[in-house]
């Protein structure tokens, strides 16, 4: 592109604009708004008027009534996409470990510690089964295994669930998943 000394250029790929002050073969030098010197590539420069007038061409073409027509027509909205695999991951999870069923374990021994979490089981469980929630995951800790052993006890006197570990990438071994079937 042929620049000439006094044209106003724009810098490309660049937040900078100009006047042309001298041309050495390919190499451009402006003179910025703020006053500084600079060295540019010819193709890196585009006249100033040019880029005004490709503005103006796009912008020509569009009737504002055109536009508010087009944004008033509703568009379907998307249903967001659900993989395969989150179909079927656990839509409730139940903690139980101590310190998150209370505050402070002070005053408490092995045994109510033991109660409370089995009482708190039993209450998810049947919430779950109550507002026919499918899946639900106890989160019980590694520890001796005695939780373990209560909870596969407590799941044992139901009928209608199933109950195996849960996912060990997620929860590790510390985690039992229980299926409830639904009449």
């Amino acid at each position: 592109m042929a620049f000439n000394s006094g044209d106003s250029v724009l810098v490309l790929d660049e937040d900078l604009s100009g006047v042309v002050k001298n041309i050495k073969g390919s190499t451009v030098s402006i003179e910025t708004d703020d006053g500084f010197l600079l060295d540019f590539q010819a193709n890196e420069l585009i006249l100033k008027d040019k880029k005004e007038s490709i503005a103006s061409e796009i912008f020509s073409n569009s009737n504002i009534d055109a536009v508010v027509s087009e944004k008033e027509i509703p568009k379907r909205k998307n249903q967001p996409k659900v993989r395969s695999k989150d179909r079927y991951e656990p839509t409730m999870e139940v903690d139980l470990h101590i310190n998150q069923l209370v505050n402070s374990t002070r005053s408490m021994s092995n045994h109510d510690m033991l109660t409370l979490q089995l009482d708190t089981a039993k209450r998810k469980l049947e919430f779950a089964i109550n507002k026919r929630i499918q899946k639900i995951v106890f989160i019980h800790g590694v520890g001796e295994g005695v939780l373990k052993m209560e909870l596969e006890y407590l799941f044992g006197r139901y009928q209608n669930l199933k109950f195996y570990d849960a996912n060990y990438q997620k929860y590790g071994l510390g985690a039992t998943e229980v299926y409830i079937y639904q009449n």
